[in-house]
C-alpha cells in the first residue's frame, strides 16, 4: 500500500504494508539507520523518533498509524536549535561509550528539553527513564541533558 511520509521535512512515497512499524520503513525502505533496534516492544528506547515532535517508540508503530504526521529521525534533529544543543552537548561531555543506545537517547533528550526547556534533575531522570544504556552512561547522559538546557535561548511570551 503506497503511503506518503514527511520525514526530517521532506515528503517521502514508501510502498508497504500498513501494519509495518515506522522503525522498518525508515531503515529498510528508506535507508535511514541512525534509528536503532533494541527490543522491538517499544521497552528501550533505542528507536526513538520524534512524531509532530512528540518521542515515539517506531518499533511498535505502524506506518499506516503515521498520516500526515511529521516524523523526525536522528538524521534530521540537528535541523534544530534544540538538538544543535543536545549534540553538541553529547560530544562536549563524551556521553557516548558504545554508542548504539545514543541516537535514541539524544531524541528522547530533545523532546523533553523542547517540552521543558529547564528541566529539574528530577524532570531530566523521568523524562529520560524509558531510554535503557548497557553501558550506563546515564550520569554523563544526564550532565549533558542539563548543560543543552543552558543552551536553548527562551523565548518571550
Amino acid at each position: 500500500m503506497p503511503f506518503t511520509l514527511h520525514i526530517n521535512g521532506s515528503a517521502r512515497e514508501v510502498d508497504v504494508d500498513g501494519d509495518t512499524p515506522l522503525l522498518w520503513v525508515l531503515r529498510d525502505v528508506l535507508g535511514l539507520y541512525g534509528t536503532k533496534f533494541g527490543c522491538g516492544a517499544g521497552l528501550c528506547g533505542a528507536c526513538t523518533v520524534h512524531q509532530d515532535g512528540v518521542a515515539i517508540r517506531s518499533c511498535i508503530t505502524p506506518v499506516e498509524s503515521v498520516g500526515a504526521q511529521r516524523i523526525t529521525t536522528i538524521e534530521g534533529i540537528g535541523a534544530t536549535a534544540v538538538g544543535q544543543a543536545v549534540q553538541k552537548t553529547w560530544l562536549e561531555l563524551d556521553v557516548v561509550q558504545c554508542g548504539y543506545c545514543q541516537s535514541g537517547q539524544i531524541m528522547s533528550a530533545t523532546a523533553l528539553l523542547a517540552a521543558t526547556p529547564r528541566p529539574t534533575p528530577a524532570d531530566i531522570v523521568g523524562g529520560m527513564s524509558g531510554n535503557i544504556c548497557r553501558c550506563g552512561t546515564y550520569v554523563r547522559i544526564q550532565a549533558a541533558v542539563q548543560r543543552a538546557a543552558t543552551l536553548i535561548p527562551i523565548k518571550a511570551a
